[in-house]
């Protein structure tokens, strides 16, 4: 099974061949349990004000590519505001 590590790596390289449930596995880890986990789509919390939320899709096993770009993201703002990256 791959690490967290290796799978933000993948999806630097190619944010449209990730897996969803490896997607899942990394918002976990950064952003604690989904609130709402119904249907194809999960919803995490993030620690900052504004638009506290990061929504992922499930596309027949695979993320999708924007959602991927916007967890990176996600994971780049909050080492910034916290000094360092969690892995």
């Amino acid at each position: 099974m791959p690490t967290v590590t290796d799978i933000i790596n993948e999806m630097r390289n190619n944010a449209s061949g990730v897996r969803f449930a490896d997607l899942c596995n990394v918002c976990d880890h950064y952003f604690g349990q989904a609130r709402q986990t119904s249907g194809s789509h999960r919803v995490y919390k993030t620690p900052w004000i504004g638009d506290p939320r990061v929504n992922i899709q499930n596309d027949k096993g695979k993320a999708k590519a924007y959602q991927v770009r916007q967890v990176l993201k996600a994971i780049e703002r909050m080492g910034m505001e916290h000094g360092t990256e969690k892995r």
